[in-house]
């Protein structure tokens, strides 16, 4: 599997890399970890892919709506089938893709609804920054407090990651 860089991911699914297609597969969500992680499991195999979905980064679980994020992905994914864009591998080494369940874009769902932000590794913005703007201005599930969300990157910087943090 090749690894992209992370102005590359966009590119490519637009055809612009110079790259073959991005992949797409079939799986079933068998586990979410967070607002935008799951584990899926292709058909005929037994070992589940871990799958960072892209163009989205959900509070940390610890976070002021983390849990809520979580939940919003449980109820959009867990158990179903599953149609994966396959873009690589981050610069962590995850496997980074978009998710459709149901014919619904879960990356495009979960920031509409206010769940995570748009985002995009290093440009910060992602292919959905319209849809955060409008959940923003409506006041949707993160952007809901009378304070400023906390966006993930900045909560890690200040906080660290959640392990080890009370209550998880």
């Amino acid at each position: 599997m090749k690894t992209f860089r992370a102005g590359w991911v966009a590119a490519c699914l637009f055809g612009a890399c110079g790259l073959h297609a991005a992949e797409t597969w079939p799986a079933w969500v068998s586990w979410v970890m967070d607002g935008d992680t799951v584990l899926l499991v292709r058909p005929g195999q037994t070992e589940p892919v871990t799958l960072r979905i892209d163009g989205i980064d959900a509070p940390e679980t610890c976070q002021p709506g983390g849990t809520a994020s979580r939940d919003a992905m449980i109820r959009l994914t867990h158990r179903k089938a599953a149609q994966v864009t396959d873009l690589g591998l981050d610069h962590y080494g995850r496997q980074v893709g978009r998710l459709s369940v149901e014919g619904v874009d879960v990356g495009s769902e979960m920031v509409r609804s206010g769940m995570a932000w748009a985002y995009r590794f290093k440009t910060g913005r992602g292919p959905y920054a319209a849809l955060q703007r409008a959940a923003e201005k409506q006041k949707k599930g993160v952007f809901s407090a009378s304070e400023a969300a906390m966006s993930p990157p900045v909560f890690r910087r200040f906080h660290g990651a959640c392990q080890g943090i009370a209550g998880q």
